[in-house]
């Protein structure tokens, strides 16, 4: 992709990730996002509990099917598990 094309595609994707600039996890410590195997998500929990974009950003993570992280307050495997009860 090349000349109009790229600068469309970027353009777009800056306006799908605008609501990131209002997520409260941007002021907090991505570790509480991404915790160890078996870890405790209750600080993502927490911070995600109070975010006014929570809705935008697990909305996000499941448009993108994202592994990793805690998203909209939901760790990887409740999408994995709302994504399938969303498709019976």
């Amino acid at each position: 992709m090349s000349g109009i094309g790229r600068l469309l595609h970027i353009a777009v994707d800056a306006a799908e990730l605008a609501w990131m600039d209002d997520g409260v996890c941007a002021e907090t410590d991505p570790e509480a996002f991404f915790p160890e195997k078996g870890g405790s998500v209750a600080a993502a929990r927490r911070v995600c509990a109070r975010c006014p974009v929570r809705t935008e950003c697990l909305e996000y993570a499941l448009g993108h099917n994202l592994q990793h992280g805690i998203w909209g307050g939901m760790p990887e495997g409740e999408r994995r598990r709302s994504r399938k009860g969303a498709a019976a």
